[in-house]
């Protein structure tokens, strides 16, 4: 999948080591090394000596956490188990964001539904304070019997979304038509299991049903192989592939089947909202 470094334009490895002399390779490590519970007043656990990591919500709060490490560019897993049964109301949040009036993120977003009814995968990305840019799909699996990955490829070119290895979203650096890209801010690793029944489910029509807390949603198999901001320390590995990865043709036409198959909106073909004209990076999708 990878193209072959030596190919790569000079100034987009450039912008790959944007932090250069301040970032170092991450990887696999454990959710005690890794990550912070940040709020939830102990709905969120590590167990199992860091292998997992389980947020809960219930009447009284929800719970989240956040990486201990700020990244910039690189491929991020992280295996899921969705909240079970009658999840209506909820949504279980997994992005990377900077900080700021300028913030950048890539989110992966869960709007849980009621029982037997498909959850909504909701992704979006922003650059400097803007996003608007929402594809959702529903999935070929049920999401809540059993752990599935779900990685973010970020570099300097394009953010690929993938479920199982399979990508379901491709955005695209469009900078050349005057659309911010991600490339510059560090990024934390965000998740947060909370109630939004006022809008996550069927619009707000349908309400959490407390008699079904506490909910709960669980992570585990956390790697990212990524840059790190970390002062003192040095510059990413320039031979790894993920700096220049793009999708082959086999990845392509999973793209294909999933979207043609799996996605329930795409802004880029939304023209009642945006009567004046679709967004212009639409014209790369």
């Amino acid at each position: 999948m990878a193209s072959p470094l030596s190919n790569a334009p000079v100034l987009l490895l450039a912008m790959a080591f944007a932090f250069a002399g301040s970032l170092m390779a991450a990887s696999a490590g454990n959710f005690y090394s890794d990550f912070d519970i940040t709020w939830g007043d102990g709905r969120g656990k590590i167990l199992n000596n860091g292998q997992l990591l389980t947020l809960s919500l219930d009447k009284a709060s929800g719970s989240g956490f956040q990486s201990k490490n700020e990244y910039l560019l690189g491929k991020i897993d992280m295996q899921l188990k969705l909240v079970r049964g009658n999840s209506a109301g909820t949504v279980t949040a997994y992005y990377l964001s900077s900080k700021g009036s300028t913030w950048d993120e890539i989110d992966f977003e869960f709007l849980g539904n009621v029982s037997g009814q498909p959850y909504t995968l909701h992704t979006n990305v922003f650059a400097q304070g803007k996003g608007n840019k929402e594809q959702q799909f529903h999935l070929w699996f049920d999401p809540t019997a059993d752990f599935h990955t779900y990685s973010i490829l970020w570099n300097a070119q394009r953010i690929i979304f993938s479920v199982d290895g399979t990508p379901i979203r491709e955005f695209k650096n469009a900078e050349s038509l005057g659309v911010p890209f991600p490339k510059n801010q560090p990024m934390r690793i965000y998740s947060s299991l909370w109630n939004a029944d006022d809008w996550a489910t069927q619009g707000g029509r349908v309400k959490t049903d407390w008699s079904n807390a506490p909910f709960t949603a669980s992570y585990r198999n956390f790697n990212a192989n990524a840059c790190v901001k970390s002062s003192g320390a040095s510059s990413c590995d320039p031979k790894s592939s993920w700096l220049m990865e793009e999708l082959d043709e086999t990845n392509q036409n999973k793209l294909k089947w999933v979207q043609e198959n799996y996605m329930i909106y795409n802004y880029c073909s939304d023209t009642q909202r945006f009567p004046q004209g679709l967004p212009p990076e639409c014209q790369l999708s």
